[in-house]
């Protein structure tokens, strides 16, 4: 028994910031971005938030696989930008869906999100728990990016995807590897509400992301090659098995070091960053949307799903559409 993904669904917010946008902004270029990231542009919220776009995303996940909002089972919103710390996003997003027979709570794991969430949706069928899961990952990066440093505001952008799975008895999910490195955990950080209560006042850091840059990009060229190929073995297929490479939007060259090690032709390599940017937890599954909407994704294909960021978190899904 596994699961099969039977709906997607993606939602963006309106503006779009381009290169020569970030140019007027910070001493960058069109040309410096897209030779050390690949990106181009990306959508920044002005209003949209976590909730309204996973909301958004659910509901066309909900129309393309055919079920009413109130059968879903479970809910699970993958984010580390929520809007509120409780109640969370998911139950948030259940009421504006109106699903009122699922179970719903959040889930954190940075930009591998959306595939952790997915293994747990997976776990929970397979136990026979739920028949069926509506997964999003959703984020509003532009919140806690510091727009005065071009390390990292050319990186990010805004958005939601999601899926709609249900058990099934073949196909779907055929093998998933998740790890985690917490002793690599400062390397890409964003720093949260500080402790300040009567007893202690503790002062507190710029709420922003902080990455180093070198160190994420050996960590994703290292070890996502050989996460998809654990996976690939527990599921008995090989890299040339694969028809589609649906990997973390995070930068070309890191996509591009992967396949290499892979040894696969980058033409396998689905990607949309140069339009949208990394949106963390969202990338994969709006990818996922993208792709499903413009007919790329025939019944029986085999697709490697992989992501990877801060924790340092990493994960692998091999699934057979």
């Amino acid at each position: 028994m596994s699961i099969r993904i039977i709906g997607t669904g993606s939602a963006l917010p309106e503006h779009q910031v381009t290169n020569d946008d970030l140019a007027q902004m910070v001493d960058t270029s069109d040309e410096w971005i897209k030779e050390r990231t690949g990106i181009g542009c990306r959508r920044i919220s002005t209003g949209e938030g976590v909730v309204s776009l996973a909301a958004d995303a659910c509901r066309k996940a909900l129309e393309d696989g055919g079920m009413e909002a109130s059968r879903v089972e479970l809910l699970l919103v993958a984010t580390c930008t929520p809007e509120k710390g409780i109640p969370c996003a998911a139950c948030q997003v259940q009421e504006r869906l109106g699903a009122t027979e699922a179970v719903a709570f959040d889930l954190n794991a940075a930009c591998a999100g959306f595939l952790f969430a997915l293994h747990t949706a997976c776990a929970y069928v397979e136990a026979g728990i739920y028949r069926n899961a509506l997964v999003t990952g959703s984020e509003v990066l532009s919140k806690i990016v510091d727009w005065t440093d071009r390390s990292t505001c050319v990186l990010f952008g805004d958005g939601a995807g999601a899926v709609l799975v249900e058990r099934c008895e073949e196909g779907g999910i055929l093998a998933f590897v998740q790890h985690s490195d917490g002793t690599k955990g400062d390397v890409l950080r964003c720093d949260g509400r500080p402790l300040s209560n009567p007893y202690v006042d503790i002062p507190a850091e710029a709420p922003f992301v902080q990455m180093d840059g070198r160190e994420v990009f050996a960590f994703a060229v290292r070890k996502v090659p050989a996460s998809i190929e654990e996976a690939l073995g527990k599921a008995g297929l090989q890299v040339e098995d694969v028809d589609l490479f649906v990997l973390h939007q995070a930068n070309r060259r890191i996509l591009e070091g992967i396949a290499k090690r892979l040894g696969a032709d980058m033409g396998r390599f689905a990607m949309n960053l140069d339009r949208v940017g990394n949106m963390s937890s969202a990338a994969i599954p709006v990818l996922l949307d993208e792709l499903n909407r413009a007919g790329r994704l025939k019944r029986g294909m085999k697709l490697v799903l992989a992501g990877f960021g801060a924790g340092l978190t990493y994960g692998t899904s091999v699934l057979q559409w």
